[in-house]
C-alpha cells in the first residue's frame, strides 16, 4: 500500500522532532560526560594549596606595607605590629624549622622536638575523640528514640560547651587524681583525653541525631510494613542515612578534640604535648620570635592531620554519601 504521508516542506516549521536539538531539561538530551575522577580528587589540594600561598602573600604584603606600629583607628590598635618580633618573615620561621631548638652541641632540630609533642597529643585527642564519638552516639541515640529525652537533653547538650576550659581543665585534674580503684591510678594524661573528649561529642552528638532522623516518614512507614522493629529500622535504614550528616561531625569532633588536648595540656601543665611547647617557646619569643611559631605550625598541622584522619573513614562510607550534607 502506497503511503499517502508527505514529509514536510523545509522550513515550515513542521519538522520531525528529531531534527530539533534536545531542549536542556529534556530527558532525550545527552547526559554530559563525568569529569575524570583524579581532576576531582585533585581539586581539594589544590585550593588547599592556593589557601596556603594567599595566607604567605597576604602575611607578607601587610609587613611590607602596614606602619611598623601596626594601625590604628581612634588611638586603638586593630592591626598587629610588623616588626619582625612581632611578624618574622615566612621564610625565616621556615628557616628556624630547621635549626637545632637550642645552641648546645646535639640538640635536635626544631621540627622534630615540634613533632614528637604533636605525635603526643595526637595520641591523647585520637582516645579524646573515640569517647567523645561513643558518648556523643549515645545521646543521639537515646534523643532519636525518645523525643522527650531531646527536649530534656539537647538544651544541657548546647549549654555544656559555655564552660570555659580553662577554668574546667584544673577541675578535672582535680578530681582525677583522687581516682583510686584497685591498681589503677588516674593519670595526668587521662583528664587532657577527658577534655578533648568533653569539646568533641557536642558536634557528633548533634550531627548524628540528625543524621537518625534524616529518613522521610515514606520510608520509615515502609519499614514499618515490613513488620521492621526498632534496631532493624535503625541498621538498615537511620544509620545509613545518618552517615552524610555524621562524617561532617566526626571531622569537627576530630578538630575540636585536638584543640581540647592542646587547651587542657596547656592549663594543666602536662609535659611533653604541643600545648606545653607553645607556653614554653612563647616565653622565648623576645629573643628568638620565629621560634615561637613553630608549635603553632605543629598544632596547625594536627588539627589537619586529625580531620584528614576521619576523611579516610569516609572512603569506605562512599556508598552512603551521596548529597553530603555540609
Amino acid at each position: 500500500m502506497t503511503d499517502l504521508r508527505q514529509a514536510p516542506a523545509p522550513g515550515s516549521g513542521q519538522e520531525p522532532a528529531l531534527s530539533r536539538p534536545p531542549a536542556p531539561g529534556d530527558p532525550s538530551r545527552p547526559a554530559r560526560a563525568p569529569r575524570p575522577r583524579s581532576r576531582r580528587s585533585a581539586a581539594p589540594w589544590l585550593w588547599g594549596v592556593v589557601g596556603v600561598a594567599a595566607v604567605v602573600i597576604a602575611w607578607e604584603l601587610y609587613k611590607l606595607l602596614a606602619p611598623e606600629d601596626g594601625v590604628l583607628v581612634a588611638g586603638l590598635r586593630i592591626l598587629p605590629r610588623t616588626t619582625d618580633l612581632a611578624m618574622p618573615h615566612v621564610w625565616d620561621m621556615a628557616g628556624r624549622l630547621l635549626a637545632p631548638v637550642t645552641r648546645q652541641e646535639g640538640s635536635p632540630p626544631l621540627w622534630g622536638v615540634i613533632a614528637v609533642g604533636a605525635l603526643t597529643t595526637l595520641g591523647i585527642a585520637a582516645v579524646g575523640w573515640l569517647v567523645g564519638m561513643i558518648v556523643g552516639f549515645a545521646f543521639a541515640l537515646i534523643m532519636q528514640r525518645w523525643r522527650l529525652a531531646e527536649w530534656g537533653l539537647l538544651p544541657w547538650i548546647i549549654l555544656s560547651q559555655t564552660v570555659p576550659l580553662i577554668a574546667f581543665a584544673p577541675i578535672v585534674k582535680s578530681w582525677g587524681s583522687r581516682i583510686e580503684i584497685g591498681g589503677f591510678e588516674w593519670q595526668d594524661w587521662m583528664s587532657v583525653a577527658l577534655i578533648a573528649s568533653y569539646l568533641a561529642f557536642f558536634p557528633i552528638a548533634v550531627g548524628a541525631l540528625r543524621g537518625l532522623q534524616s529518613p522521610d516518614r515514606i520510608h520509615t512507614e515502609l519499614m514499618h510494613t515490613y513488620a521492621a522493629g526498632y534496631w532493624a529500622t535503625l541498621m538498615k535504614l537511620r544509620l545509613p542515612a545518618s552517615v552524610p550528616y555524621l562524617l561532617p561531625a566526626l571531622r569537627l569532633g576530630a578538630a575540636n578534640a585536638v584543640i581540647g588536648a592542646v587547651v587542657a595540656e596547656v592549663s594543666t601543665g602536662l609535659q611533653g604535648g604541643i600545648g606545653r611547647l607553645l607556653i614554653q617557646f612563647a616565653g622565648q619569643a623576645s629573643g628568638d620570635p620565629a621560634k615561637a611559631w613553630g608549635p603553632i605550625f605543629g598544632a596547625i598541622a594536627l588539627g589537619l592531620v586529625a580531620a584528614g584522619s576521619v576523611a579516610l573513614l569516609g572512603l569506605l562510607l562512599k556508598d552512603y554519601r551521596r548529597g553530603e550534607a555540609a
